[in-house]
């Protein structure tokens, strides 16, 4: 059958949709009938056909709680033909726990402290005053939350100079961030990392704040433009992909738990 011929809307050249399809073209081949769970030591290890799944640098992938590798098998029962890693944001992430994060819990721990230095709630607008008013309305309650329950005071300043933070308050963040594990650390920098706040991610780990709730708070300023400016289309999609890892970072927070 001949190829139909035309100058239509969808004959134009478009990068970006060549990108996609030669990146599709470059992933493996799915290679498995069923994802299912194995038991092991203690943990639960994602199973591919019986055989046990290990990370990019050869560790089992294995988690503490049934409920997280039910999420990760979800993720692989899903794959069509090739294997995406981009539709698989908690295998991901658990993936950087495994490899990554259980060897520099200290430097991923301190770099979560170090967003609270410069925390993004710390940092109102002097005007448009619709637009302080909303940050005044979503962000002083948590603040307040973060000095009852974590011990953790932070000061607000106006504007974009910086706010030194109480020493108290930091020691507070890092004595809130101690007591997790690679793969709920991890989550919890993707989170801090994503919203710029590691007063919202810690609200979400603690089930005080609701993961669109805190998605909504951090992006205040950027939607208060949006409203006036417009938005823009290829922000949207970035932001959407953002979002993505945000909620699959926030399910982990909660599946994790045992």
């Amino acid at each position: 059958m001949a190829e139909p011929q035309g100058g239509g809307e969808n004959d134009r050249p478009d990068p970006m949709r060549a990108a996609r399809n030669a990146a599709r073209a470059g992933l493996p081949k799915r290679f498995y009938d069923k994802a299912e769970i194995a038991e092991r030591d203690g943990g639960f290890v994602l199973a591919l056909d019986g055989r046990l799944a290990r990370t990019p640098a050869k560790a089992l992938l294995k988690v503490g709680t049934r409920k997280l590798a039910e999420a990760m098998v979800e993720e692989w029962n899903l794959q069509r033909d090739t294997i995406d890693p981009a539709t698989m944001p908690i295998t991901k992430i658990v993936n950087s726990a495994i490899d990554g994060v259980s060897r520099e819990t200290s430097a991923v721990a301190a770099d979560i402290v170090r967003y609270a230095a410069s925390d993004l709630l710390s940092y109102r607008a002097g005007e448009p005053e619709v637009l302080a008013q909303r940050q005044h309305e979503a962000w002083d309650p948590l603040l307040a939350w973060a000095g009852a329950d974590l011990g953790a005071t932070l000061a607000v300043g106006t504007g974009v100079i910086f706010v030194p933070q109480p020493a108290d308050a930091l020691e507070a963040i890092a004595r809130a961030v101690a007591p997790l594990d690679p793969v709920r650390l991890a989550a919890l920098h993707v989170v801090t990392t994503l919203t710029g706040s590691a007063v919202l991610a810690l609200a979400v780990a603690r089930r005080r704040l609701e993961p669109e709730s805190a998605w909504a708070a951090a992006h205040i300023d950027e939607d208060y433009q949006a409203e006036l400016w417009g938005a823009d289309e290829e922000a949207q999609e970035r932001r959407a992909a953002r979002w993505r890892e945000m909620e699959a970072a926030s399910r982990i927070l909660q599946l994790a738990v045992a």
